[in-house]
């Protein structure tokens, strides 16, 4: 006991002790555990912050070369596509044929107006008009041109649409002739809900024209993307209470988010979102002016189209679905390479055209690459044009007639990938010498000879649907040689520039195409079976049978379309490379290219210079 004052003090100092080294261990836990926290956080934050300035930085980034705006374009109009064959993959399976049939019906009006009110003046006249004045650094006179022209193009927007809305059931009746009273009351009333989506597109393909003009082209390109997952999205989600209305306002809300995505770039570079009613403008008088003929020109392709859609109902309501379908098919590789490359190239040339032998030398070279990218594709759509069909429209609905209607109308396009591709690079080439008349003349030319092909084909000889494609084909061969003709007189081309490359990619694509075809029959199980085209002089040997692919289950008809579309490839670039081909260092260069546009690494060849244009904010 005489020692329990010496404990007591004993122990009340160690637990003294104990709890001042507990409250600094957890002093210190708190603050290393916050310290981790916070090394955490800013860890996160950086990675979202650079991932944010990276994308930023992405979307912002000058293309400053041909090739490498030509690939944004590329990649972007290619994930467009795949979305696009996930949207018609989707009606196919959610509505009957002549659903669809009516659906896209139901867009000819919207669309004519549009493409008649829009596009004519956007491809010839705004772009070289908005060039012109930021080239002679008039920024605020360009801003003020484009105010002036949106206000303009929207008042004539609006008053068309309120006549067409009013019209819409017999302007229907008129165009589908074959529709019975109610499909066409469900058109007239699908084109009033589809023009509030023209309404959202009118002022988007302005600052379209707008980020073109300062070389800008992903936004651009990724832009439609919104618009095919609003289709998909309302036909998932609201196509069971809705029915084939749900896809239709589906197209409203992505043409909403559609025009949504130019604005935060487009008031960077110096837009901004104001009416002007200051019509005369010279800048704008001389849209005007360079506008009508072109507008002349979509008007007639606007008939053409619309003539399309006469015929096609004539044969039958789902005559129009499958012509549709494989027109969508058919101008992935017109997209792909024809349109992207010539959009790429427009800048440059309207720069160029001054100096003519620089002129001369970018119009050859991108004819060159459009040729040998596309001939190949325009060759593996017509040999695989039923896989193809297959496994972008496969669905319960859509029948094994629906297949072959659908892959013969494919083929028919197919023939004329090439030639269209070529037209749209000819088309703007005379737009960058300011010339739209020219088009316009051949083109009207081009239109009327389609529509009395499909006279010929459809009410003389009763062909299919694939009838019409195939006028559309042969058409647009006679454009692209006189658009040819007519451009080597203008900048003193020889026409063997042209016609040497091309034979040497056509005989390459030939080849190729032989032995896919080949390929597609030995390596089919059902074309053993049916004993289909040169197999049925010949039976399969037994050692043969565990290499051939019943393709009447999806994998293996992936495995097979893939296998023969590689070994085609392959064939086509040896040939070529045997032809001395020199675009065959093309795939490389592009590979090159397209990380060096995701690594922020350097351009290749620069367009030529121009004005800043207020850019100074994004640097």
């Amino acid at each position: 006991m005489d020692n329990f004052p010496l404990i007591f003090l004993f122990s009340s100092a160690r637990r003294l002790a104990e709890r001042r080294l507990f409250l600094l261990l957890l002093k210190r836990g708190i603050l290393c555990s916050f310290h981790h926290f916070y090394l955490c956080y800013v860890s996160i934050f950086g990675v979202f912050s650079q991932l944010r300035r990276f994308f930023a930085d992405s979307l912002s980034r000058k293309q400053a070369d041909i090739f490498s705006a030509a690939i944004i374009l590329a990649v972007a109009t290619f994930a467009s596509a795949v979305l696009g064959l996930v949207r018609d993959r989707t009606l196919a399976c959610l509505f009957s044929s002549s659903e669809i049939g009516v659906y896209f019906a139901a867009f000819r009006l919207p669309d004519t107006l549009f493409e008649i009110l829009i596009l004519g003046s956007l491809s010839a006249a705004f772009i070289p008009t908005f060039v012109d004045y930021i080239s002679r650094r008039k920024e605020k006179e360009a801003w003020e041109v484009t105010s002036a022209t949106m206000t303009l193009t929207l008042l004539f927007f609006l008053s068309l649409a309120v006549l067409i809305s009013v019209f819409s059931y017999p302007l229907s009746r008129l165009l589908a002739p074959g529709f019975d009273p109610g499909e066409t009351a469900l058109m007239a009333k699908m084109t009033r809900i589809l023009l509030i989506t023209q309404g959202f597109f009118v002022p988007s393909l302005i600052l379209t024209g707008v980020l073109k003009s300062f070389q800008r082209f992903l936004i651009p390109a990724i832009a439609p993307l919104f618009y095919n997952i609003g289709i998909v999205a309302g036909a998932l989600l609201l196509g069971a209470r809705w029915g084939i209305l749900a896809p239709t306002w589906g197209a409203v809300i992505g043409a909403a988010i559609y025009f949504a995505a130019h604005l935060p770039l487009a008031c960077r570079l110096g837009f901004r979102l104001r009416p002007s009613f200051r019509f005369s403008q010279p800048g704008v008088r001389r849209i005007i002016a360079l506008a009508v003929p072109r507008t002349l020109e979509i008007a007639s392709a606007q008939v053409l189209k619309a003539s399309d859609l006469f015929f096609s109902s004539l044969i039958s309501v789902a005559s129009y679905g499958y012509l549709t379908f494989a027109s969508h098919l058919a101008s992935i590789p017109v997209s792909l390479v024809g349109s992207s490359l010539a959009d790429a190239a427009l800048p440059a040339l309207s720069y160029e055209r001054q100096k003519i032998a620089h002129f001369r030398e970018t119009l050859l070279t991108v004819f060159r690459q459009i040729i040998f990218l596309a001939a190949p594709l325009a060759v593996t759509l017509i040999v695989l044009r039923v896989p193809a069909v297959r496994l972008a429209f496969g669905a319960a609905r859509f029948t094994w007639e629906s297949t072959v209607l659908t892959g013969y109308a494919l083929s028919a396009f197919a023939l004329g990938v090439l030639v269209q591709s070529v037209t749209a690079l000819s088309v703007r080439a005379f737009y960058a010498l300011g010339d739209t008349l020219t088009p316009v003349r051949v083109g009207i030319a081009s239109v009327l000879a389609n529509i009395f092909l499909s006279a010929l084909f459809v009410l003389a000889m009763g062909t299919p649907v694939w009838g019409v494609a195939m006028a559309f084909t042969l058409s647009n061969i006679l454009q692209t040689v006189t658009l040819i003709l007519l451009l080597c007189t203008r900048v003193e081309i020889r026409i063997w520039e042209f016609i040497r490359p091309a034979l040497r990619v056509a005989f390459s694509s030939a080849v190729s195409g032989g032995v896919m075809y080949v390929l597609l029959k030995v390596l089919d199980r059902s074309a053993w079976d049916k004993r289909l085209s040169f197999l049925g002089h010949f039976s399969l040997p037994e050692r043969f049978v565990y290499l051939v692919l019943d393709t009447r289950y999806t994998v293996n008809l992936i495995i097979l379309t893939i296998a023969v579309a590689a070994a085609g490839a392959a064939v086509y670039l040896s040939a070529a490379k045997l032809l001395k081909v020199r675009e065959t260092a093309l795939l490389g260069d592009l590979w090159r290219r397209f990380l060096g546009l995701i690594r922020g690494g350097r351009p290749g060849r620069p367009l030529p210079p121009q004005a800043s244009g207020g850019e100074e904010s994004l640097t």
